[in-house]
């Protein structure tokens, strides 16, 4: 296959694109530029006189024009900076991967290299008896847009990196992506209980190259299995980092052989995982930002606690939906063609809770926050999945008593409390 024609290599490319902080400003230079020569041809219009510039005005405002965009784009570079050091400093690296995408910045970034490429431009069409009117106007008003853009951007900056706003938009985003998933899942089941063969595979599929799985062609792995008559089994999670020569596919029956690059290339590999379909590398983000929070050069328990907040949240959504950990889709004739490995709920509490209680075990917060949190699951979510939430209980049990040899501290620390210390609970 070319190189750009294969799903995952199309795939790979959406991801640059969405993380690239110069492609979207590319295309405002040229815009700006092509709008410019626009703006030359339309002038000539009969403007009322408070807006007719003298050649020495508008060489003097256009030049001013893009030394401040340049200084503007500066700026926003040094505030770049600052936030990958905050971010990797005090919240989590994994958060990077988002603030790259964020689409207020590129918008930022396009009007100003657009305005600076429109004022440059205008800036030769200056002369003694010919003066872009029109171009100059429109100039001053591109250089109030960028200003308000500027100032939304810095109040977007200052109130979006607390940990919390970060904990909110990551929650929304996994919550996002497994409600999808759920659904997808739900629309593709196959006809009766969908069992597949029990049979070894006769044919096994390996990468030619390594990365983690960051996403599958769910619909192109279907129709290729159908295609076959087979049916694909995927042995690993998608979040896994696979090295070169590892079984992507196991292929189970069919009629005719499959082409081993076709298929390994609706599984796009990459350097990290990505949200795109992995809900838990939302969960994963939250926790890292808690245990961050309880390191001992941070000892900061109560952003852990408004974390757990969004984790509980995060929780709540995946509890309530059943996860059988292996999931089977059917084609349109209800066959079914591809099985998937998938996380159960006992895999997602776990990544939830472990390294929280782990990490913040001697903290009377993060205790009381933890009981609150897994004491409020046992009340909402239904019964099948109250087992995995009573042996967290027990683990978060022992080792209050672990840390609290006092007993009227561990009186204290086992109490549940939804605000960590100073809330109360309904008895």
């Amino acid at each position: 296959m070319g190189v750009l024609t294969s799903w995952a290599a199309r795939f790979r490319l959406r991801q640059y694109v969405k993380a690239s902080l110069w492609i979207v400003p590319l295309f405002g230079l040229v815009l700006g530029a092509l709008l410019a020569e626009l703006a030359l041809a339309a002038d000539g219009a009969d403007w009322p006189s408070g807006w007719h510039y003298s050649a020495t005005t508008a060489s003097g405002v256009l030049s001013a024009i893009v030394g401040a965009m340049v200084a503007l784009l500066g700026f926003v570079v040094t505030i770049g900076v600052l936030v990958v050091q905050q971010a990797t400093g005090t919240l989590s690296p994994r958060y990077m991967r988002l603030w790259y995408r964020d689409r207020l910045q590129k918008a930022v970034l396009a009007t100003f290299t657009g305005t600076f490429a429109f004022a440059f431009s205008l800036l030769r069409s200056v002369e003694s008896d010919s003066v872009p009117d029109l171009g100059v106007t429109l100039a001053g008003v591109a250089v109030a847009v960028s200003l308000v853009l500027l100032l939304i951007y810095l109040n977007r900056f200052t109130h979006s990196l607390r940990p919390v706003a970060i904990a909110d938009l990551v929650t929304r985003m996994g919550e996002a992506v497994f409600t999808r998933g759920a659904a997808a899942i739900r629309d593709a089941a196959p006809r009766g209980d969908g069992n597949v063969s029990s049979d070894g595979p006769v044919l096994r599929l390996r990468t030619g190259r390594g990365g983690a799985i960051q996403a599958f062609n769910v619909a192109g792995l279907v129709a290729e299995a159908a295609r076959h008559d087979c049916v694909f089994v995927v042995p690993r999670l998608i979040g896994d980092f696979v090295p070169p020569g590892t079984v992507l596919i196991e292929v189970h029956g069919g009629t005719s052989k499959p082409d081993p690059d076709r298929v390994t290339a609706l599984v796009a590999l990459g350097a990290e995982r990505t949200i795109e379909q992995d809900p838990a590398f939302a969960l994963r983000v939250l926790v890292d930002i808690a245990i961050r929070a309880l390191s001992p050069a941070v000892n900061d328990p109560t952003t852990a606690v408004q974390v757990i907040n969004y984790v509980e949240s995060f929780l709540h959504t995946v509890g309530s939906t059943h996860l059988p950990g292996r999931y089977v889709l059917a084609d349109r004739h209800e066959h079914a063609r591809l099985v998937l490995p998938g996380r159960d709920w006992e895999n997602f509490l776990q990544l939830a809770v472990c390294e929280i209680r782990e990490y913040g075990g001697s903290s009377m917060q993060v205790c009381r926050r933890l009981r609150a949190m897994l004491e409020g699951l046992l009340d909402t979510l239904p019964p099948s999945q109250h087992a995995a939430v009573r042996a967290e209980l027990s683990l978060l049990q022992k080792a209050i008593e672990r840390e609290f040899t006092d007993p009227a501290r561990r009186a204290i620390a086992q109490q549940p409390d939804h605000q960590g210390i100073g809330g109360r609970y309904p008895s």
